[in-house]
């Protein structure tokens, strides 16, 4: 017995000497920033002066901030629209793809490049794609007798825009996470649905819906983040216009700490949109587990 608690004390000790430069990385680079941060935001840092502590006022400019609050409903209307599509899209892609057939892996491998792909460089490629004159969207659109519009330069067709290009660049990743939980799904449960006379609709409703809500829940919640984190695309693409109606939270921090350089409001910028973040991965986390429930 004492053999075996020295080996378990050995085994410790040795786990804890491969984890601690991982945790002391994390230790580094996440939560001494993360503290400092928030630290930072109880004051009027801005680089070139002295710092002072200034308590809540931060957070009080915040409130009456219009501006900070008009980036929260773009970004909430881009997610109502982007994060149904990149689930529909996924899905339909992963059904499509979920087979053992000659070129299948080619298809999976096309429709998961986008992934790979800077965003900045996607972005840029794109500008030229939704070129009013010159690109090939509106080239495309004009064979059929139709005037495609300035994409990246209208309020209405702006952030439509940007919603499309990172559902070209998100997509295929999220029909990776698809595949994966469709080739989780037991086969005893199609052959037994199929005996007993199950259409395609009726298993895949009754069977294959119901084994992926937790690859739903993971790809859903991933998204949201992704959408209140939104940056690159809307940058690269219209710089947070026309009219700031593509303007997001990110980007607006992005402007305020060092367009700006008022880093302690910056940083309560950031405080509250992680607040958003967590918030919104909570109401996910409860609306699936009722729906769980209730199945």
């Amino acid at each position: 017995m004492a053999s075996i608690g020295k080996l378990n004390q050995h085994q410790a000790r040795t786990a804890y000497l491969f984890i601690t430069p991982t945790m002391l990385l994390f230790l580094a680079f996440t939560i001494i920033p993360v503290v400092m941060a928030l630290y930072l935001s109880f004051t009027n840092y801005d680089v070139v002066s002295r710092m002072d502590f200034v308590k809540l006022d931060n957070y009080k400019r915040l409130w009456h901030d219009s501006l900070f609050w008009q980036t929260f409903k773009n970004v909430c209307y881009y997610a109502v629209i982007f994060i149904p599509l990149n689930i529909l899209i996924s899905l339909l892609l992963a059904l499509l793809l979920n087979f053992k057939r000659f070129g299948v892996k080619l298809f999976r491998t096309m429709n998961y490049l986008p992934t790979l792909t800077s965003a900045v460089a996607a972005a840029t490629v794109w500008i030229w794609l939704l070129h009013p004159e010159f690109g090939l969207i509106n080239n495309l659109l004009s064979y059929v007798g139709i005037v495609g519009p300035a994409w990246l330069a209208q309020t209405e067709t702006a952030m439509f825009s940007i919603i499309m290009v990172t559902l070209w660049q998100s997509v295929g990743s999220n029909m990776v996470i698809y595949i994966a939980g469709l080739q989780g799904v037991p086969d005893y449960l199609y052959e037994s649905a199929k005996l007993d006379g199950a259409t395609a609709f009726a298993r895949f409703r009754y069977i294959t819906w119901p084994q992926l809500r937790p690859t739903t829940f993971l790809v859903s919640t991933m998204s949201i983040i992704g959408a209140l984190q939104l940056f690159d695309q809307a940058f690269v693409l219209t710089q947070g216009g026309p009219g700031n109606v593509t303007k997001t939270p990110v980007y607006l921090i992005y402007q305020q700490g060092f367009n700006q350089l008022q880093m302690g409001y910056a940083s309560a910028q950031a405080f509250i949109l992680a607040v958003a973040i967590l918030i919104f991965s909570l109401i996910n986390m409860r609306i699936s587990k009722s729906e769980e429930s209730i199945v």
